[in-house]
């Protein structure tokens, strides 16, 4: 079954919520239940291109406790996959775990199991990273090898060998979809937010190639052994600020040239404090591959798609959602129209406005 809204006439007033990383002050627990971090080490992992590690390391945030059945299985995991150079932490702010991880809300942590993992390569997270030590010697990782970490992660770590859900957003879309491909016994239903279930080309395949060429062509990159952080790494940023763009807010809040001018001085300047030019480069190249078009007929579980019609990454307009959305057996897709609550791209933070469809996708997926 699909569902398209038609977008409103009125443009959104929006705010852009994930181009910058979220105040500490908001990262604290936002459920009766806190949080626990832990680490993971896999050892002797084989990337996909035949490199390999002695070890990586997976860290992960886990709220709630595991629940199992008569033969040992974990029945209420579920696992939130965060978008590109994030971490997991980046969902514990109150438009998407205050919504969600409280009393009676849906994702309740006193009956949920929640797993926020910090996936492989990501720049924020402390999982292992290019940063780390190797920087241009790390192995070129893509999906699949992420995928396969957390998935180590999961079963090895936390014995947890099913999920009764898999929430991913941007990035963690995609690798949804490619999950429920290549393991579709592995999970019961998808809330998958800000993706397509087809290769990255077109624009949006551009912009990464624009932001990935800023960097590595930058003389100052020296390859990956750079002493300093290469300039080209600002203007990456800035590309990367134009995707995440809420414009009609933007003017309202920025009315002048110098307002517009100081708020990108000041996004710059906070960014290059926490970006490193490897896990950048290293996380955007990841999607090269990414192209699960041609077996989604193999998912098995229950799955919800949700864009917006303002997503500069995947724009509404396009169609694709809705000729390839059909080929994924009990499906859903949804493309949200514009209004004051959407974020376009990350909308996906915004739980209060998608939620009654992931409340929708648990339902069908218990019966």
């Amino acid at each position: 079954m699909f569902a398209r809204c038609m977008p409103m006439l009125t443009i959104a007033v929006v705010v852009c919520c994930v181009a910058r990383p979220a105040p500490a002050q908001q990262a604290a627990p936002l459920s009766a239940v806190p949080p626990k971090e832990g680490d993971f080490v896999a050892r002797d992992f084989k990337f996909a291109d035949g490199e390999s590690l002695p070890e990586i390391r997976m860290h992960y945030t886990t709220i709630g406790t595991p629940q199992r059945d008569a033969n040992g299985q974990v029945t209420n995991a579920v696992l939130i996959l965060h978008g590109t150079n994030r971490k997991g932490g980046v969902f514990l702010v109150p438009s998407f775990a205050g919504v969600l991880f409280g009393r009676e809300q849906l994702l309740d942590a006193s009956k949920y199991y929640l797993i926020l993992p910090d996936q492989l390569g990501a720049g924020l997270g402390k999982s292992s990273k290019p940063s780390d030590a190797l920087r241009a010697k790390f192995p070129h990782y893509d999906y699949g090898d992420m995928i396969r970490a957390v998935r180590l992660m999961l079963r090895d770590g936390l014995q947890v060998d099913r999920l009764r859900l898999l929430i991913g957003t941007s990035m963690g879309c995609m690798q949804g979809f490619m999950w429920a491909e290549s393991h579709p016994d592995d999970i019961d239903a998808l809330m998958l937010l800000s993706c397509l279930p087809t290769q990255i080309a077109g624009r949006n395949r551009m912009v990464r190639k624009l932001m990935i060429d800023d960097v590595r062509l930058d003389p100052g990159y020296k390859d990956g052994n750079y002493s300093q952080q290469p300039y080209g790494l600002r203007a990456a940023l800035g590309h990367l600020l134009v995707v995440a763009s809420a414009p009609t807010l933007w003017q309202a809040e920025y009315p002048t040239s110098a307002s517009a001018d100081k708020y990108v001085d000041e996004y710059i300047t906070e960014n290059m404090k926490t970006t490193d030019a490897n896990d950048f480069v290293y996380q955007y190249d990841a999607s090269r591959n990414y192209d699960p078009e041609a077996d989604l007929g193999k998912i098995r579980a229950r799955v919800m798609l949700v864009n917006t019609m303002d997503d500069f990454w995947n724009p509404g307009e396009m169609g694709v959602a809705e000729k390839e959305m059909p080929k994924v057996k009990n499906s859903r897709f949804v493309l949200l129209p514009i209004t004051k609550e959407t974020r376009g791209h990350y909308t996906f933070f915004q739980a209060a406005v998608w939620q009654k469809y992931l409340g929708q996708i648990l339902e069908e997926s218990s019966r």
